[in-house]
C-alpha cells in the first residue's frame, strides 16, 4: 500500500505523544509535520523522535520571517536535521526566501502565501491587497522566482496557484478537513478529495487524525478515501 500524500500535523502536548502519533500514522501517510510550538518546547530532539526508524518525511513548519541574514542562519541551523520541507513566509520578500534556499540546499523551502486562518476582512485590516486569491498568486510567483520549491496555500487557491507557477512546484495545502469535520480556526477549507482535485500535492491534516480515538485508523481511512477518489478520477 502506497502511503497517501498527507502531512499529519503533530500538534501534541508532549514529545511522547507526538512520537506515538507519528508511529501510528506513518504506515499510511508520507509525511509528519512539526510545528512551531512543539519545536520550541523540545528543540531538534523532536525531529528525531517523530522520524523514528521509519524514515518518514519530516515537514518542519517554523514559518521563518525575519531579515535575510537571520533567516539564512536559522535555515542553516535546522538544515542539519534533514527536514524534507521547511516553511518561510513569502511576505518576507524575495531576498529572504532566497537566503533560506541557499542555506538549506537539501531541503525544499516551502513559502507560506496567505495563512488559511485569514479571511478577506483580515487581509484588509493588515493592509495586504486582496482579494485572497490575488494576494496568494502574487506571493506564490515571488517565492518561486526566489527559488522556493514548494508553496503553502489554501486548497481553495491551489488551482489558481498551479496555473500561476506551473508544474514542478509542490503545493502544500492546510485547511483540509474531511466532510463533516469541524473547521475550527481555519477560514478557507476543503475536503481532502477537493484539495487533490484542485492540484494539491501534499495535504496537511491535523486534528481530524490526531484527535481521533485511533489516529492510525483515522489516517488509514482518509488515505483509503483518497485512493478511491483517485481511482474514480482516472
Amino acid at each position: 500500500m502506497t502511503p497517501a500524500p498527507i502531512a499529519v500535523a503533530l500538534d501534541a502536548p508532549d514529545l511522547d505523544t507526538a512520537a506515538r502519533w507519528a508511529a501510528l500514522v506513518t504506515p499510511y501517510v508520507t509525511t509528519v509535520k512539526v510545528g512551531l510550538e512543539l519545536y520550541l518546547r523540545y528543540g531538534p530532539d523532536v525531529v528525531a523522535a517523530v522520524r523514528g526508524a521509519s524514515g518518514v518525511q519530516v515537514f518542519l513548519d517554523l514559518k521563518l520571517h525575519d531579515i535575510p541574514a537571520t533567516v539564512r542562519g536559522a535555515a542553516r541551523a535546522v538544515a542539519r536535521l534533514r527536514p524534507s520541507y521547511l516553511t518561510v513566509h513569502a511576505a518576507g520578500g524575495p531576498a529572504m526566501v532566497r537566503a533560506a534556499v541557499e542555506a538549506a540546499p537539501g531541503t525544499a523551502i516551502a513559502a507560506v502565501t496567505v495563512l488559511t486562518s485569514l479571511g478577506e476582512a483580515d487581509l484588509a485590516a493588515i493592509g495586504l491587497e486582496g482579494p485572497a486569491p490575488d494576494a496568494v498568486r502574487r506571493l506564490a510567483a515571488l517565492a518561486v522566482e526566489a527559488g522556493a520549491r514548494a508553496l503553502v496555500c489554501s486548497p481553495q487557491e491551489a488551482a489558481a496557484v498551479r496555473a500561476e507557477v506551473g508544474a514542478g512546484v509542490t503545493l502544500i495545502t492546510p485547511g483540509v478537513r474531511p466532510a463533516g469535520a469541524d473547521v475550527q480556526d481555519q477560514a478557507r477549507v476543503a475536503t481532502p478529495e477537493q484539495a487533490l482535485a484542485a492540484g494539491a500535492d501534499l495535504l496537511v491534516i491535523g486534528r481530524p487524525i490526531t484527535g481521533a480515538p485511533d489516529p492510525g485508523a483515522a489516517a488509514a481511512g482518509i488515505a483509503a478515501a483518497l485512493r478511491r477518489a483517485s481511482a474514480g478520477a482516472s
